[in-house]
């Protein structure tokens, strides 16, 4: 899983992506591609 600033960039890689809210902090998460995964802060 990357740590990011930002995760706009990380959203728009693949159209699968999800950003979700989940205890405060910010994922990016794709079910078909695992290797999207991506935190904020």
């Amino acid at each position: 899983m990357k740590v990011r600033n930002s995760l706009k960039s990380l959203k728009a890689r693949d159209k699968n992506c999800r950003v979700i809210r989940r205890k405060g902090r910010v994922y990016v998460i794709n079910k078909l591609k695992p290797r999207c995964k991506a935190r904020q802060g």
